[in-house]
């Protein structure tokens, strides 16, 4: 027998005993051993791929009893995703609506399993293909008249002379946190963010967390949930960090982010119901298009209308010691930039199609989106390392928000609806309003 086999029969036998005994067991048992593998199969799949998962806060009993092989088993890991899938599909007609809920959304997260195995193997399909297949969606695609039309509103709005690259920079870099406030700055961002989170929220009592600043990661920041309703957030200082990120990453990352996201989804469904599937969190995935939406929508729950501009000249500009003048204008021109961010997306598919180098991909990335090299670079990076993964922070954005507004103006009912979604297994596609 090939090494390859020899090291996951284990798994594969457990995996297929399962199967054959789930006629005798009830509708719930059936659904948690199911639920069970999925989780194996993921954490196996982990040992390989460093990347895969993000979080994971179940049993230990789930976790791989044997170490990985010296090859990568594509295509028995490959098997086993078909096998769960065609598992949950035939047992979906005889479910409850709660057991349905759960098989349908295992295996939306299994198909992006495949995908991300066959990456991983080096076998890759187009940036929509592909984001289709990892997260369920694929994003639109805009001309690059549209990101014209874009930069000729900015044009009117910036002071100064030049090209509005240049005045664009030239007003950021007023800005820029000194790298000596930057603790004192995303504490106090995340401590605000958290209170108002709060007003809405009635979140776990020993919910914590820690923030860290590291270097050379692709990331700006990164929110490590450990369980237990704790998380570690890193911060990446290796690029200068100007105000508004400041208090988008912070928030993004906590509250109503992704430490309250990864929070509701523990103790909603792992902790509470018992849905072990839960407990892990694969990071392409379905469920990346929902975390990573809906935290860049909570920054603007937080910060709703002109609270924004009003908490960054009253409170962290004096606190870093920057001049508040020009920060309304600043704000403006940063929410037509956000308009620009889709251009981030041409970048990515450029990439990842080949139809763009890196030098083109540069270029687009600092006249498109506005990025200085430093930040474009940076940009680069995380798309060679993630690739499609880029969607899931505009388009999800965009998703999230309709979705939300779509139920009514009342900003208690916003962060109602938000708890909601942040609380169940919601797939991408059931964002989607007519």
């Amino acid at each position: 027998m090939p090494k390859i086999y020899s090291v996951l029969l284990p798994f594969i036998l457990l995996f297929l005993l399962s199967c054959a005994k789930k006629e005798q067991k009830s509708e719930a048992q059936q659904i948690n051993s199911l639920a069970e593998n999925y989780v194996r199969l993921g954490l196996t799949i982990g040992q390989y791929d460093a990347d895969f998962v993000d979080a994971y806060y179940g049993p230990d009993s789930l976790k791989p009893a044997i170490s990985k092989s010296d090859i990568f088993p594509k295509d028995s890991l490959l098997n086993l995703v078909t096998e769960l899938r065609s598992s949950l599909k035939n047992m979906t007609e005889k479910l409850n609506d709660t057991s349905k809920v759960r098989a349908r959304w295992m295996s939306q997260q299994l198909l992006a399993f495949d995908r991300r195995i066959r990456i991983y193997s080096g076998e890759f399909k187009t940036f929509d293909e592909e984001s289709k297949e990892l997260f369920g969606i694929s994003a639109p695609v805009y001309p690059e008249k549209h990101y014209k039309l874009l930069l000729d509103s900015l044009n009117k709005l910036l002071p100064g002379n030049g090209s509005v690259q240049d005045r664009f920079q030239n007003l950021a870099n007023r800005f820029i946190i000194p790298e000596n406030k930057l603790d004192t700055i995303f504490k106090t961002t995340i401590a605000e963010a958290r209170k108002s989170t709060k007003a809405y929220y009635s979140l776990p009592e020993t919910e914590t967390f820690t923030i860290e600043y590291v270097k050379d990661k692709p990331w700006s920041g990164y929110n490590w949930y450990k369980g237990n309703y704790t998380s570690v957030i890193q911060i990446n200082n290796d690029t200068r960090i100007f105000i508004e990120r400041a208090i988008d990453v912070g928030s993004h990352e906590s509250y109503p982010g992704h430490h309250v996201y990864n929070m509701l989804l523990e103790k909603n469904l792992y902790q509470d119901k018992g849905w072990v599937e839960i407990s892990l969190y694969p990071l392409f995935s379905p469920q990346s298009f929902i975390a990573e939406g809906s935290a860049n929508y909570g920054i603007d729950l937080v910060f709703s209308g002109n609270r924004k501009v009003k908490f960054a000249k009253e409170i962290l500009l004096p606190l870093a010691r920057l001049d508040t003048a020009y920060i309304a204008n600043y704000f403006n021109a940063l929410a037509i930039r956000g308009k620009l961010n889709y251009a981030r997306n041409e970048a990515a598919r450029g990439l990842v199609n080949q139809t763009m180098t890196d030098k083109q991909a540069l270029e687009w990335l600092m006249n498109y989106c506005l990025y200085n090299q430093e930040t474009a670079l940076k940009s680069i990076s995380f798309i060679k390392k993630y690739r499609s993964y880029v969607i899931n922070y505009n388009y999800g954005q965009d998703l999230v928000r309709k979705y939300i507004e779509s139920k009514g103006a009342d900003t208690e009912k916003r962060w109602e609806v938000f708890e909601k979604l942040l609380s169940n297994p919601v797939l991408p596609k059931e964002l989607l309003i007519n």
